[in-house]
């Protein structure tokens, strides 16, 4: 949530998640945008990447523009075979410096670092031999699990689900080792930042997630940019990298995307598109209006 939502979608394409859980229905109206020209439709639907299952989001007006869409575009396909990751995790996830991790920690993290390994029932040294961008994912997705937030059940996993069934074709605005090579671009001193970041957010992840499900369930835009601006705050080398970088060219995407005809459902972190450098903004930078779809 804040910095560790920002590495949710990438540790849930290595495949770090969890069993599925049972679902309950009550109705959610998470936010969704349209961009049109003449002969091209593009839906913009902010997602979370994992979720409770206890509401139900994919229906009314996400449910028709899905059913109107003959593609749907990711931020990344994760592939089905985890075998696959193995490659990227040995060329960006792995320390070779012959450092551990622990020890590019302060003390105080060093022993908040050691109490959370301990919590998840892991050895003091299980993640010394990792980066810290990775160790910061890999706790991410336990804090989730603790949670009951599953992967299994997010935005998607289920669009996806959906799409297969449709047989719609299915394409990514990014790379599972474009988001891998980002991440592993990062300073070490920005990667430490974002490890001890997490670690402080873990005490308070329920508090944070409630908040950010409550924003996304109601459709709350400005309540998840602010949550947004707090990452902004923490950390403005980590908010260039993972949301304004990443919305630019996006916007880019979506300009070149008008270009050819058909309806496209485009899927990506909620996050994405809240805030002052949202997608939409710089699509109006490119005098492109995004419309809200107003809910049912």
């Amino acid at each position: 949530m804040t910095i560790k939502s920002r590495l949710l979608a990438a540790a849930l394409a290595l495949g770090l998640s969890q069993p599925a859980l049972a679902q309950a229905r009550p109705d959610l109206d998470p936010a969704m945008w349209v961009v049109k020209d003449a002969d091209t439709t593009i839906y913009l639907f902010g997602t979370v990447h994992a979720l409770d299952g206890k509401g139900d989001w994919f229906n009314d007006e996400v449910k028709t523009a899905f059913d109107r869409s003959s593609e749907l575009v990711m931020e990344i396909i994760t592939p089905e075979d985890p075998a696959a990751v193995a490659p990227l995790l040995q060329k960006y996830a792995i320390d070779t410096s012959g450092k551990s991790l622990t020890s590019k920690l302060s003390p105080k993290h060093q022993a908040m670092f050691a109490a959370k390994l301990k919590e998840m029932g892991m050895p003091p040294a299980a993640l010394d031999t990792f980066r810290p961008f990775f160790a910061a994912m890999t706790l991410t997705v336990l804090d989730m699990q603790k949670l009951g937030i599953n992967p299994e059940l997010g935005a998607e996993k289920v669009l996806t689900k959906a799409a297969k069934e449709r047989k719609l074709t299915i394409g990514e605005v990014e790379t599972m080792e474009q988001q891998m090579a980002m991440l592993g671009a990062l300073e070490e001193k920005e990667q430490v930042r974002l490890l001890e970041k997490t670690l402080e957010e873990s005490a308070k992840g329920k508090e944070i997630l409630d908040r950010m499900m409550s924003s996304w369930g109601k459709g709350d835009a400005d309540g998840v940019a602010k949550l947004l601006n707090e990452t902004n705050t923490e950390s403005p080398a980590l908010y260039k990298l993972l949301i304004s970088d990443r919305n630019k060219a996006w916007a880019q995407w979506v300009d070149a995307r008008l270009d050819k005809p058909g309806t496209v459902f485009m899927a990506v972190g909620a996050g994405h598109l809240a805030g002052p450098d949202s997608v939409q903004r710089y699509l109006k930078d490119k005098g492109i209006a995004a419309k809200r779809v107003p809910a049912s």
